[in-house]
């Protein structure tokens, strides 16, 4: 079982406690997005999950953690979310110079095979032009040069937005960015990929990529693994299957462009709400929610391991 901590929310910037409390306990309780009377029940010990896959953008909270996870025998990887925009987009985040040095900081604890840095969404408007991207591109990949292997990019999605403020990107401005993106990273030795975009971009060297990687989890886990496509994604997304633990409106990073909070207020509301020892991240459960089973077994595959 891969477990996804989280698309849903910023689990090491915000409950990275919690998180830890929740393996040693060996179990979480997920609300149903649709249905807050219903939970699922996931079980979290290191002989049921294979390999866990973080999200963040500011994994600063993490860092002394990162042993106890070793040794309570757990993989994982981190993806970090770290762009040039200001706090007119990403209105909560350290600045971006800290940022960029907890990415090091964070390469030279777990390795960069770990380490994996997501450059999205890239958005055009009149101040973010397609020269503004490639020039801070370069900058970043001049900072995390041998601190990453990867760099994981996507293009905004205007139904992310919750006021509309960005537009869908021409094929013409897509093609400018992964070209000029693809010369800088070949430069600094980072394999580009895309996240769920339909666009066919390998003549730039960019390859169609997924957040939950299969060949990745493989190398990260030493193991082959028995592995399905993920459910309930958009129709360009390559991610495996994956347990979400995260809940949605439960991070006060504020992006503009986040397709997770619905407003200011509920993510507020949900935050004060949240007790590190509660089985979820929001609350605690009131006793007459229906739970449902939720865990999966080791995908693992019993071979002698080709890595």
């Amino acid at each position: 079982m891969i477990i996804s901590a989280s698309r849903r929310t910023d689990i090491p910037a915000f409950y990275s406690e919690w998180f830890m409390n929740r393996l040693a306990e060996g179990y979480v309780l997920i609300p149903n997005p649709r249905n807050p009377n219903r939970l699922g029940r996931v079980k979290l010990t290191p002989e049921n999950v294979d390999c866990i896959a973080f999200w963040t953008k500011n994994p600063i909270p993490m860092f002394e953690r990162f042993s106890l996870l070793d040794s309570m025998g757990y993989s994982y990887y981190m993806q970090f979310t770290l762009t040039a925009y200001d706090s007119t987009i990403e209105t909560n985040l350290p600045p971006k110079a800290e940022l960029l040095q907890a990415f090091i900081k964070m390469s030279r604890q777990i390795g960069a095979c770990r380490s994996i840095w997501r450059y999205d969404p890239v958005m055009i408007d009149i101040k973010h032009t397609v020269e503004w991207h490639i020039e801070q591109f370069t900058a970043m990949c001049e900072r995390l040069q041998s601190y990453t292997e990867r760099c994981i990019i996507s293009f905004v999605d205007p139904y992310k937005s919750l006021n509309n403020r960005y537009r869908a990107l021409t094929n013409g401005e897509m093609t400018a960015i992964a070209s000029g993106f693809a010369e800088i990273a070949n430069k600094y030795g980072i394999t580009l990929y895309t996240c769920a975009e339909e666009i066919e971009l390998s003549q730039y060297g960019i390859k169609h990529g997924a957040c939950i990687d299969q060949q990745l989890i493989e190398k990260i886990i030493g193991s082959r693994i028995a592995a399905k496509n993920g459910a309930n994604q958009r129709a360009a997304c390559r991610c495996i299957e994956s347990v979400d633990i995260g809940a949605y409106d439960t991070c006060s990073h504020g992006c503009t462009y986040c397709y997770a909070t619905s407003s200011t207020k509920t993510v507020l509301r949900r935050m004060e709400a949240h007790d590190p020892y509660s089985p979820m991240i929001a609350g605690h459960p009131k006793g007459d929610e229906i739970i449902t089973e939720r865990t999966a077994s080791s995908q693992k595959i019993n071979q002698l391991s080709l890595f």
